[in-house]
Formats: structure tokens, sequence, C-alpha cells
């Protein structure tokens, strides 16, 4: 599962590249499925000001949504038509939130592709879901479950108090910092060529976080942002 979470993540990567993300100032997205993947999704795009279209099939949840969020509308997205007569396939941004029922998802993932909406994100339960969603041609596949159990497992292990994966095993860390490289600065104590990574920020008890540099001195109880090759942070983590 890791190879293909990381392989997931480079490909969504590309693909964000080709197609330039989405139409530079056009923040509408619909979301078809609001269950707790969706509607969290749909509340947080909300509430950054993005023109959101929340779509599902159970009354009950769009109703629940209506005065959140800019558009609701009860519906069956596996129907062609209904999408049409939605309107869906004219937004640059369109995710399928659906979950547990793996062919409406394909059936509705189909249907945008159909319809050439330009930026799908599509939810997988599964491996085997998200590999299907990717040969349909689903431009953008998200294993939530998947990729914050990754996640949490890194702070149950360790030493670190937040851990963020991009591609190719590249990692971005908050950490404690360790005792090797307290007391003299950054620069001196070489954690670049000794470990492999680069302290990028630091935060001292009682003040805010601040970019560091190699005349930064960190103590015993700061905590520092690091960022490196996965490896390599996990190893430095580990540090004494």
């Amino acid at each position: 599962m890791g190879n293909y979470l990381h392989s997931l993540r480079r490909r969504r990567r590309k693909r964000l590249l080709d197609l330039g993300a989405h139409a530079a100032g056009d923040q509408r997205v619909a979301v078809i499925g609001l269950g707790r993947f969706g509607s969290s999704l749909a509340n947080e795009l909300t509430r950054r000001g993005w023109d959101v279209l929340g779509i599902d099939t159970d009354a009950a949840l769009v109703q629940k949504h209506s005065d959140i969020f800019t558009h609701t509308a009860v519906a069956d997205c596996t129907d062609p038509e209904v999408l049409r007569q939605l309107g869906v396939g004219d937004f640059p941004s369109v995710v399928v939130g659906i979950g547990t029922d793996i062919e409406a998802s394909i059936l509705v993932a189909s249907n945008l592709l159909e319809e050439k909406v330009p930026n799908i994100w599509a939810k997988a339960i599964s491996r085997q879901h998200g590999q299907i969603l990717e040969r349909l041609g689903v431009h953008h596949v998200v294993l939530p479950e998947h990729e914050m159990g990754e996640r949490v497992a890194h702070l149950v292990t360790g030493r670190m108090l937040d851990f963020i994966e991009f591609d190719d095993d590249y990692a971005l860390v908050k950490t404690i910092t360790p005792n090797a490289i307290t007391g003299v600065p950054l620069g001196q104590s070489a954690v670049r060529t000794k470990y492999g990574i680069t302290v990028v920020g630091i935060k001292r008890p009682g003040h805010d976080f601040t970019h560091a540099t190699a005349e930064t001195v960190v103590e015993k109880g700061d905590v520092i942002i690091v960022t490196g090759k996965t490896t390599a942070v996990e190893t430095f983590t580990e540090l004494a």
C-alpha cells in the first residue's frame, strides 16, 4: 500500500501540472456525495469563499447543509441526464465523495469524464477502487483513510508532532529538537551534511514559529520544522 500511495501522489502532482490545477479565478466546485469526507471538504471550501454545489441522494443530508453551501440538490448523479440538468459539466472542478457504494462512484466518475470536466477528484476506499478510477481517467484519486493511517503511524511510532509526505518520498516534519544539535548554530552542527535534512523553522516555548538560518541556535525543548527525504527525517527524529 505504501508504494501505491507514493506512486499515486506522483501521478496526482503530474496531472495537476498538466491540467493547470483549475481555471484561474474560477472558484466553483461541485461535491457529489455529502458523507463525512464530502461534507467536510465542502464545508472547508465554503469557509474559504468558494462557490460550492453540494449534491446527494439523501434528502436529509442535503437539507442539513442547505444553509451552508452556496447551492444544494437532491439528485442521483449516476444518471448522466441529471448531471446535465444540474450543469455540473460546466464546473472546473468536481469532487466525487461517494465511497462505500463503489458502483455509484464509478458510474458518477464515468459520467463526469463523458462531460469532459477538466478536474475530477474522487474518493476511493481501497487500492483496487482507486486503480479502477485511475484506469477510467479520473484526474485525482484520494484514499483518505489510508493516507491518514500512514500519517498517524509516523506520529505514533516516533517523536514527530506532525508529518506530511510529498512526492518522491520527501517529507515535512514537526518534531522536538534532538539533543544532538542543541547549543550550537545550525550551520556549525552541519545537520544537512550529517543527517541529510534541513531545519526550516523553529518555535521556542511561549513564542511563535520563525524561520531558521545557519546562525540559529536551537535549544532543548524547542520545536523545529524539518524537511528532507522521508527516511532521513525519520532517522533524524529518532536521535536522542
